[in-house]
């Protein structure tokens, strides 16, 4: 890497990270692009040359932070196994979207989305289109299922349906074994269901 290239690297995870604090610390709505360029040391105007908009700004925070942890569950679904690709995906998966931090980030796009649509719509573009179109593709060719689509949202969806307990604090964040198990009889129940 050219010595440009690296300096304009570290401005950019630089501006990631200051961005990434403020919107824990203040929501989407709370942060301003002052804010988050004065946070970083650098003019407002050095920031819009890497981000045109609070909304590209935002979206890269999620692209950054998803980034590593998306790719590694979904690769899961290389192996050759297609239950044992389905099983580590999922608790792979459960790892990810029952993390504190993304719980976190669940809970300020329920609070902010509705004000702040434009959030919303980088939050579905940064993780859940993406998962869900990648674990489709791979039902539709390791499965006879019609409807792949349909599929992939039904499995997402019941390894999902205990988050709202951990996001409204009902129950603390589970146990590794926990999650594990949880993905373990929800593949075991989606493959007896594809029979």
């Amino acid at each position: 890497m050219k010595k440009m290239e690296k300096k304009r690297e570290q401005k950019r995870q630089s501006i990631l990270r200051s961005a990434q604090e403020a919107f824990q610390a203040g929501g989407y709505a709370g942060v301003s692009m002052d804010l988050v360029a004065r946070n970083a040391g650098m003019t407002k105007q050095t920031l819009y040359r890497y981000y045109p908009s609070k909304e590209a700004l935002y979206q890269a925070t999620l692209d950054a932070a998803r980034e590593e942890s998306r790719d590694r569950f979904l690769k899961e679904l290389e192996l050759e196994d297609t239950q044992e690709a389905l099983t580590r995906f999922a608790i792979g998966f459960l790892r990810v979207h029952l993390s504190e931090g993304n719980l976190a980030g669940i809970r300020l796009l329920m609070a902010e989305g509705p004000e702040a649509p434009e959030m919303a719509r980088a939050h579905y573009a940064a993780g859940p289109e993406k998962v869900r179109a990648r674990l489709a593709v791979f039902l539709r060719q390791r499965s006879q299922i019609r409807d792949p689509e349909l599929a992939a949202e039904m499995l997402l969806s019941t390894l999902l349906s205990r988050r709202m307990t951990f996001l409204t604090g009902l129950q603390g964040l589970p146990a590794p074994a926990d999650l594990e198990a949880h993905g373990r009889r929800t593949v075991r129940l989606f493959m007896e269901l594809l029979d």
